[in-house]
């Protein structure tokens, strides 16, 4: 791009060469080659010398050494431009590259031709100048290289009476400048094939696990909805307990498929930081009503220490790591007593999770935050959990600049935290009214509800219903907007509509509903598609606490408390 007050006569030379698409990898690989080839010119300096000493009768530099060394001064200047001009102008400019590879040649070539025999053994650096080439550039690279070898071996042989005299040798030196780079070039293909076939099936393994993701949530959301409307239908103790199982049961099988979900949008690149001001006391409550029934299934004590704090953070992802960390503990460490607090470290903030049970052997702790790893031993009780939750924490940690830090004393319990937290000063909000927590929450709101399974719809209605709430439900985007105080919509609906259409149908209106997005997609996707909307976003499956928790959160912040 041109800059203003700047036409393409006036650029500097650098970037008036063509330029192709190039991969930091490949700048840097560039920047390398550049900086090597200042260091080789030091240390052929040093062998010229040596070579001149140890031959010369009278031990002192050989004229040929002299004339080497002298046009080594200019050689050593052209280096340096060309490493001046690789860092200041990154990219792939082939007219550089080329200029490069054959400025290294003609170094050689005026080195052996000058030095005569006693140079010979810099014929190594054609051959690393011809493979180098190609490994670091490509195929294509390679083959120009070769050819360039090539001419410069011609050169050396027409200017060396030494080489003319030794057919047998110069045959052997050209062939070999042939061949090793030629095979370097077939292994250098397989290795790019195999690298294709790796991401491919990477990729398409994402794919695969993004999308059972997504398809098995639906059933998933559908039955943990439904086990809520049968535990308000006044089932005997017995039933009940029955019932109480089947949930707890039902709530691994959404952590597993959150766990997958995660790990493929991570894969796919398409997360995406948003710092915000988070209150770390509100984060935490939010990790106590979404921990609060595996707390207690697992005989676990949970203890809360926020304080005041605010951080800077992407409030999703924060959570997110959160969650995983504490999850672990309940899991892992049963009947233990859990600790979530924050505190100061070095003009940061940490986050910590610290649990009572029966920590984790040493030779464990280095290979804990790989993918599908658990500490298991012979006889232990089956947990229910696929070994990501770690890796999806340092994966997160790595995406928004944090650090995570993991201790444990075998018999004494186990700590992780989240280190690099940005503190920020903003006045602690309102306390959280109590108004999600009675037993007819939504009585009086007006709630649209769209959803195109008709067992997820039936389900969420049912249990909008119990709670209080005056429900409009449909298995597809409305006609026309329909009054209402609150929409609930799935994001993808059929026939080609999505949430983002219903909630096009109110734009404009005063006062906008409260929305809420409920899907098992990537949420930053989620997000892009629905725009400045205002509302939140669920993943599925979504447990009917999240769920009043997400409709109160809604009704504070929209000032809606009460019946409208």
């Amino acid at each position: 791009m041109t800059r203003l007050g700047e036409t393409a006569s006036n650029k500097p030379a650098a970037i008036l060469w063509r330029r192709a698409n190039s991969t930091p990898a490949e700048d840097a690989s560039e920047k390398a080659q550049a900086g090597i080839r200042l260091a080789l010119l030091v240390l052929v300096s040093a062998y010229v010398a040596i070579a001149s000493v140890t031959i010369s009768p009278t031990r002192s530099l050989e004229p040929w050494a002299i004339s080497i060394l002298g046009c080594f001064v200019a050689f050593g200047s052209v280096a340096v431009g060309l490493f001046w001009s690789v860092s200041r102008y990154p990219g792939h400019y082939p007219a550089r590259r080329l200029f490069s590879m054959a400025f290294d040649y003609a170094a050689l070539a005026f080195c052996i031709i000058a030095g005569g025999k006693a140079m010979l053994p810099i014929y190594a650096l054609v051959i690393w100048v011809t493979v180098g080439n190609g490994l670091r550039f490509g195929s294509r690279y390679m083959v120009v290289a070769a050819i360039m070898a090539q001419v410069t071996l011609a050169v050396i042989t027409a200017f060396t009476t030494y080489w003319q005299q030794d057919p047998a040798l110069v045959l052997t030196f050209s062939l070999t400048a042939l061949v090793v780079p030629a095979y370097t070039r077939t292994l250098l293909h397989d290795i790019e094939q195999a690298r294709r076939d790796a991401e491919e099936a990477n990729t398409a393994k994402s794919r695969f696990l993004a999308q059972a993701s997504h398809d098995l949530r639906q059933p998933v959301h559908a039955i943990g909805l439904f086990l809520n409307s049968l535990t308000q239908t006044g089932l005997a103790a017995d039933q009940r307990a029955i019932v109480d199982r089947i949930d707890r049961s039902l709530q691994g099988v959404a952590e597993l498929f959150r766990s997958l979900l995660d790990i493929s949008t991570l894969d796919s690149g398409a997360v995406t930081p948003n710092p915000e001001v988070v209150s770390v006391a509100r984060l935490f409550r939010t990790l106590e009503q979404q921990n609060h029934a595996a707390a207690q299934w697992a005989g676990t004590r949970m203890r809360f220490a926020a304080g005041k704090d605010h951080v800077v953070a992407d409030r999703a992802l924060l959570l997110t790591m959160l969650q995983n960390l504490l999850s672990n503990a309940i899991k892992y460490a049963p009947r233990a007593r859990i600790l979530v607090g924050c505190r100061p470290h070095g003009g940061t903030v940490s986050i910590w999770v610290v649990d009572t049970g029966p920590g984790i052997p040493a030779d464990h702790l280095p290979r804990l935050f790989d993918e599908f790893y658990r500490v298991r031993r012979a006889g232990d009780a089956d947990i229910q959990g696929a070994g990501l939750g770690l890796s999806i924490v340092k994966r997160l940690a790595a995406l928004t600049g944090l650090r995570v830090e993991l201790r444990s004393r075998p018999g004494r319990g186990t700590g992780a935290a989240i280190h690099g937290l940005l503190p920020a000063a903003v006045p602690p909000s309102p306390p959280m009214s109590d108004t999600d927590g009675v037993a007819r929450p939504l009585t009086g709101l007006r709630i649209l509800l769209v959803e195109d399974n008709m067992d997820v719809l039936d389900a969420t209605a049912d249990l909008l219903r119990s709670w209080g709430g005056d429900v409009t439900a449909r298995s597809t985007v409305p006609s026309r907007a329909i009054p209402c105080d609150l929409i609930l919509t799935d994001f993808d609906i059929g026939g080609g509509r999505t949430g983002a259409d219903c909630l096009a149908l109110y734009r404009g209106a005063k006062p906008p509903p409260m929305a809420i997005v409920m899907t098992g997609h990537d949420e930053s996707t989620i997000d892009d598609a629905i725009g400045n909307h205002g509302g939140l976003i669920l993943k599925k499956p979504v447990r009917p606490a999240e769920l009043r928790s997400a409709i109160a959160t809604l009704r504070r912040r929209h000032g809606r408390l009460g019946a409208p």
